[in-house]
């Protein structure tokens, strides 16, 4: 799998709102009720990366989730990447079911 060119990464960025290139990343902040439902999002995209075998860097800051995404025996952002951030989105939206 090769790294996105920086064309379609601008492209794909424009049908994900709120993530960023950032440090080689594809990154997103999320802002949660509280501590708990903070870890409760962290928790449910640990299961969908498990599943997929894609596992994003992960930081809590209260109730502040960060999620950074590469692909790293790649070099850098893929198709994954853009795919786990997709999920990402349907899970941390309220009344999500999952991804």
């Amino acid at each position: 799998m090769q790294p996105l060119d920086a064309k379609t990464l601008r492209q794909a960025l424009r049908s994900l709102p709120g993530w960023r290139k950032r440090r080689g990343c594809l990154e997103r902040t999320f802002e949660r009720a509280d501590f708990l439902d903070a870890l409760r999002l962290v928790n449910r995209v640990g299961r969908l990366a498990e599943r997929l075998q894609h596992h994003p860097d992960i930081q809590i800051r209260w109730n502040r989730v960060t999620f950074s995404l590469t692909t790293h025996d790649a070099g850098g952002i893929t198709d994954k990447d853009l795919e786990l951030a997709r999920r990402i989105d349907r899970l941390a939206t309220p009344g999500s079911r999952g991804a």
